[in-house]
């Protein structure tokens, strides 16, 4: 499945260069995650009822070229790698007007249990829906 999450760029988001400020790409990939859970079927709300709380612990974020104040861009989201209280994703963000790479991500998020303030499994629903769709994007090089 693919999925990509559209959005504008706000003037606020942009710094004294008048580009978007690195940080904020933070927040749209963290955006471009809840509505990715989302397309596969869990807001966020459902995903930590079914014991899914995701919690960042590494990200990688390779800059190729400044957005601007107003830009569209698309977020592609998709499965990287799937372990058993963690997983991966991909982002790749692009321009809309001209398709220009603007940004690509790599993140990884343990499931955490508050209770315990530990990793826990991931739920198997899950688990094996970002499974499904980690195989999905697979091309076969690997």
């Amino acid at each position: 499945m693919e999925f990509v999450h559209h959005l504008r760029v706000r003037y606020h988001e942009c710094d004294a260069q008048q580009c978007v400020f690195n940080s904020r790409y933070l927040e749209y990939l963290d955006v471009a995650m809840t509505e990715y859970f989302r397309s596969l079927g869990w807001d966020y709300r459902d995903l930590v009822a079914a014991g899914c709380d995701p919690s960042l612990v590494h990200t990688s974020l390779f800059f190729r070229s400044p957005a601007w104040f107003d830009d569209e861009l698309d977020i592609r989201v998709q499965t990287a790698r799937v372990g058993t209280s963690s997983f991966e994703l991909a982002f790749e963000t692009r321009r809309a007007s001209d398709g220009e790479v603007i940004l690509a991500a790599q993140t990884t998020y343990v499931n955490v249990d508050l209770a315990s303030r530990s990793s826990r499994p991931l739920p198997h629903s899950i688990r094996q829906r970002l499974l499904s769709d980690a195989k999905e994007n697979d091309d076969g090089d690997n």
